[in-house]
Parts: structure tokens; sequence; C-alpha cells
């Protein structure tokens, strides 16, 4: 057996691990796209470290973009196998990979015409998206469903486990369980290890120990806040920007997850009458669709959410939030002065409807931008998080104004400390552990960190290695 690192190597995003059996049947774990922008980034996007049409399964983790958000190419470069995933999974999947798709057109109509403005007609310069709307029908047609904590065969001699990873709605780590002569070779994925005690969703539960894991390592060099500590901080940030500064607080946040926490903390804050009355904005329609999903999986919800739904029935909604699909309405948010805060997406700014925002509000010192996650160092958000002083925004310089704050608290990723503690159970068995989805530096860090806590043969590869496993 091998496994190929085909993405999220030495990178947080663009998940994909391709496992080879020894008859040759091709195991993809993730399909993710690489998020940030470029050249280099589209280039990634358009190489492949295997051919799609060899590949017999496709595990899918959960549903953020870079983890399935090449899904729709895949197929579209000939696979036929079937994609398996939790149930809330694929109907998240529904929504985003059709969001991605239209971003995909939007993001290259805007880029050809560029190029049609400086005169340059060279055919090798146009592009054409990676996928279009038509083609996520046919990729959703292969998803097939699983509930968490049971096997299921994916062929004869291969099965599956998925255990709830408490990341986002949905997600899971994947565990392989293949027939290997008189016994079984176990391979783990953690995919996103989610954080304990937070809000929404349930605990992390730990995998079964395995003989490999590939594990994620997004904050290897981190530790976040406590949930105590993070509610008066975000209340004492929306009290500074919209009482005192009487200016917009302006969240960046992905769609999926960090949207649905963000709306929750406000709405309990609502309830307990410690939200100043400002007028709050969910600003993103994959957001508002994703919400609604939410509100379909309940059997996802931890204990203390299903308690507060007793007292409140609609926990992401309350009397001054409007959640805004229309293009208009969000372009009057725009020219609106009054104070007010406004959740949208993307998380990293580079995308969506939130660019806008950042390209209308930037320069504006009442104004607070809130960043709540992980950026790529590439995309806005990262280069706003290193304190630059300028930016580009459609082709525009735009002076930063506007006061940038951090709150890595909010993530869904666990932290290095959460991380270990996830996998303590597999010290005694595990043969060797694979850091990915992280970047260097964070890897290195969280690779010391394990060897100084008793774990063994702690390896970082590269993007497109193929490491044999026996």
């Amino acid at each position: 057996m091998e496994i190929k690192f085909a993405g999220a190597a030495k990178m947080v995003t663009g998940s994909s691990h391709l496992v080879t059996l020894d008859d040759g049947y091709r195991i993809l774990l993730d399909c993710g796209l690489v998020q940030g922008k470029g050249k280099h980034v589209w280039d990634y996007n358009n190489k492949w470290y295997f051919d799609p049409k060899s590949v017999d399964a496709l595990i899918l983790s959960h549903a953020h973009i870079d983890h399935s958000g090449r899904i729709p190419q895949l197929v579209k470069r000939g696979f036929k196998g079937y994609i398996h995933s939790t149930h809330a999974t694929r109907s998240l999947c529904s929504i985003m990979l059709l969001d991605s798709a239209k971003i995909q057109e939007r993001d290259v109509e805007w880029h050809n015409k560029k190029l049609r403005k400086k005169r340059k007609k060279k055919n090798k310069d146009f592009r054409i998206p990676l996928y279009e709307s038509a083609d996520v029908a046919p990729a959703m047609d292969l998803f097939v469903g699983h509930g968490y904590n049971s096997w299921f065969q994916i062929r004869e001699g291969v099965e599956v486990c998925f255990k709830d990873q408490g990341h986002i709605l949905g997600s899971a780590s994947v565990t392989l369980k293949i027939k290997k002569g008189k016994g079984y070779k176990y391979i783990g994925f953690t995919g996103d290890i989610g954080r304990p005690n937070r809000p929404i969703l349930r605990d992390p539960v730990k995998m079964p120990p395995v003989d490999y894991l590939i594990c994620e390592s997004t904050y290897g060099d981190k530790e976040h806040e406590t949930a105590p500590e993070q509610t008066e901080t975000f209340l004492d940030i929306v009290k500074e920007a919209c009482v005192e500064k009487m200016g917009k607080l302006i969240i960046p946040a992905f769609s999926i997850g960090r949207t649905q926490e963000i709306v929750y903390m406000l709405d309990k804050l609502e309830s307990a009458g410690m939200l100043p009355k400002i007028p709050v904005y969910v600003d993103s329609p994959l957001a508002v669709n994703a919400t609604n999903i939410y509100g379909m999986h309940p059997e996802c919800y931890d204990d203390n959410l299903n308690q507060y739904m007793l007292q409140d029935p609609n926990p992401f909604g309350f009397n001054t939030l409007t959640y805004i699909r229309n293009v208009n309405q969000s372009k009057a948010l725009n020219n609106s002065k009054k104070p007010c805060i406004i959740v949208s997406s993307s998380g990293m700014m580079n995308a969506g409807r939130v660019k806008h925002h950042l390209f209308n509000s930037i320069e504006n010192p009442k104004n607070t931008f809130l960043i709540v996650g992980y950026c790529s160092p590439d995309t806005p958000g990262g280069m706003l998080k290193t304190g630059i002083e300028e930016i580009k925004l459609f082709g525009e310089i735009k002076q930063v104004r506007a006061n940038i704050k951090t709150m890595d608290s909010f993530s869904a990723h666990a932290d290095r400390k959460e991380m270990k503690k996830f996998i303590s159970n597999q010290k005694k068995k595990v043969k060797k552990i694979f850091l990915v989805h992280g970047e260097e530096d964070s890897q290195k860090s969280f690779k010391k960190y394990l060897e100084k806590g008793g774990f063994k043969k702690v390896i970082i590869p590269n993007l497109g290695q193929e490491i044999k496993i026996t």
C-alpha cells in the first residue's frame, strides 16, 4: 500500500490524499480546492497528482471547500465512483459546490475581461472555469450518505467508519479498515479536528487506534482562548466598534460553521440583554442557505444547544438580526453610515460580498474588521493580520485606516493541546503520523510538540510525495 499526498502538504488548503491498495484499488480522502489568490493558486487547482479516472472511491471528511471544492472537477475529468460522506455533509455540499461553481464563473469572467481591456489576445492567457454550475448535479448524484459510528463497506475487504469530528455540521474523521492476509490494517484520517466545549456541535469523538494516521496541524504552534474569555472579548469589541466609535463591525466569516457560531453567540447575548441595540446583518446567500440546513440536522447538536432551544426555539434568529440575500440590499450596507454588525463571507476576504465591504469600509477609521479564523498569508485577511498599511482591491490601492482585530479563538480547528489530546489514544498502536493541512512552520512546531509528548515517527510529507506503508 502507499499514500500519495496530493494536496494540503506543507499548506493549509487543498486537502487531498490518495491511498492505493496492493491490488491497485484507489481511495481518495478529500478533494479540496487550494484557496487564495494569484497565478500559483490557479496553477495548483488545474494540476492533478493522479488521474481522476483512476480513482475508485472518494471519502469526504466534511463540506468546507478546501476539502470538497474540486469534486465537480474530479467528476468532469472522469471519476465515476461513489462519494461517501455523512448525511449533513451531503446536504451542505449541495449548496456549497453550486456556490463555488458560480464563484469560478465570475472570477474567470472578471479575469478574461481584464485581459481584453489590456488587449492581451494570447489564447493561453484566457481562462475557463475549473467547473460550472451544470457540473455540480452529476457530482451530487454520486454522493452516498452514512451515519456516524458504524462500519460500512466500500468494496470487499475495505470498510470505513465515520466518527463525529465536531468541526462543522457533518464533519467526520475517517478510519479505513483494510483486509490484509488474516488480519486488518487501519489507516486513519483526522480531517479537520474540531474543538471540545464549543457551541452548537458535539465534542470530537476519538478515532479507533490505527496503524497509520494522517493528521491535520493547522494550529500546531498555537493555543486558543477559553470560551468565557472569548465572549467577554467579543462583547468588548462590539461595544468599542459600534457604540464608542459609532462605526461598523465587519466580521468576515466562512458561511459554514463560523457564521452560525457567531449568530448563536449574538443570539444568546441578545436574550441575556447584553447586546447593544444595533442592527445585525448576515450578508451571504450561502450562509443563509447553510443556516437553514443547520436547522434540518439537529442530530448533530450538542446538549447545550438542545437545552437552549427549549427557551428559544430559533437559536439563529433574533429581533435585530436580518439575513440578506438580495445584492441591492448588500450594496445599501456599503452606503450606510449607521453603526451595525455585518457578518459576511468569505472568511479570508478573498471572495464574496465581504470583499466589497472591505473595499468600501477599509479607509474609514470608525470601522473595525474582526478576523475570526485562519487566513492564508496571501489573502486580504492574511495580509491585514500582518499589519499592512495599504491593500490592493479590485485594481485600486486602499489605505488601511480601519481597525483590524483578530480572535483566533473562534476557530473551529483544535489548537495543539486539543489535537494532541485527540490523538492520545493512538500512541501505542500508530506506526507513523503524517502531518498535513498546516503551514510548514506550524507543522515543524507540532512535530516537536508531539515527539516531546512521546509520539514517534512524525513525518511532514511534501506535496506530491508517495510513501509506501507496510
